[in-house]
């Protein structure tokens, strides 16, 4: 098996801002495995940047399992010798798309699922002045779901910017652990009132104690807090839903098992993504058939795709095209 690896910038539409920092553009990192007989498979990570990943350090991952590559390396090995995260993803997803495409069964067949239904994503409004959010609200008033990220101090004005733009709509707010268990407390019961659906990691991963004191009616999911199986035991009861990113858990085959594990014990699925472009995307498709909430909206935010790429309908993730992955 040939192993060919490439970094590649998708430049945003907008400056993309979150409670951590903003960025103009996203790098990735595409890995292609082909086999003896020409077929092809790939693979797309961004990697988690709040662990320190970069296109740099996943390049350096992946080359150093170029012998046991070319030998020809199964899933079930992979996940023995890489941890969790880009690296591995980006590998795990282009050996599922290989073995699709040297077989001809698509990933579905392969893991007995029904047919793929196309699925509702979220739009994500990046943090900005609250008449730029309310605009892009405005624009995005086809999206049945928005997610608006939110910081420290501008969090309950833009969600009613977007609420009073797009009052059909649902609304997922995201602080990416910028608040406090009183701030969580003290928002919860106003973003309710404003049709929030769901709070996505409100507080650090390391004061997870502190949720312990949260009393407010907005369901919490957990993202940064839970990379994997591993993690599943240590969060705090007070969340109710996991975000699974395969970055996160390094690949669809470890983010399957994390989702089969998550609802044995009682959590909701959410499936989300690193802001990717469709080859990341179509993976997690797997995931979201089963998923209670969809945030897989990476193409709409960068000025272009990949071709093919998947077609969004107002929102609406249609099924991936098999040249594409899968």
């Amino acid at each position: 098996m040939k192993v060919e690896v490439q970094t590649e910038r998708w430049p945003y539409r907008t400056p993309f801002r979150i409670s951590r920092g903003v960025e103009d553009a996203l790098d990735v990192l595409l890995v292609t495995l082909r086999d003896e007989y020409g077929h092809h498979g790939r693979g797309e990570a961004a990697g988690v940047d709040y662990d320190g990943e970069t296109v740099i350090t996943m390049a350096s991952q992946v080359a150093a399992l170029e012998p046991a590559l070319r030998a020809g390396l199964t899933r079930a090995q992979l996940q023995e010798l890489l941890p969790a995260g880009g690296a591995r993803n980006a590998l795990d997803c282009a050996l599922w798309d290989l073995e699709a495409k040297a077989s001809g069964v698509s990933v579905w067949s392969r893991l007995g699922l029904d047919p793929p239904q196309p699925v509702t994503t979220c739009l994500t409004l990046g943090i900005d002045t609250l008449a730029a959010t309310e605009r892009a609200a405005r624009a995005a008033h086809a999206m049945a779901l928005l997610k608006v990220k939110v910081n420290a101090t501008q969090h309950l004005e833009a969600v009613r910017c977007v609420h009073r733009a797009c009052p059909q709509a649902s609304i997922l707010v995201d602080a990416n652990q910028a608040w406090t268990v009183e701030l969580l407390n003290e928002l919860a019961p106003q973003l309710h009132t404003l049709g929030v659906a769901l709070i996505e990691q409100p507080l650090p991963s390391v004061a997870a104690a502190a949720l312990a004191r949260y009393r407010g009616p907005v369901p919490l999911a957990a993202d940064e807090s839970c990379a994997d199986r591993s993690s599943l035991g240590e969060l705090s009861r007070a969340y109710r839903c996991i975000n699974i990113k395969l970055d996160k858990t390094g690949g669809l085959t470890e983010a399957l098992a994390l989702a089969d594990a998550a609802r044995a014990a009682g959590y909701e699925i959410m499936v989300g993504c690193m802001a990717g472009t469709s080859l990341a995307m179509a993976p997690g498709m797997v995931l979201a058939q089963r998923a209670k909430f969809v945030d897989l909206d990476g193409p709409l935010l960068h000025a272009r795709d990949r071709t093919p790429g998947i077609e969004y309908r107002n929102g609406v993730m249609q099924i991936p095209p098999r040249e594409l992955w899968g």
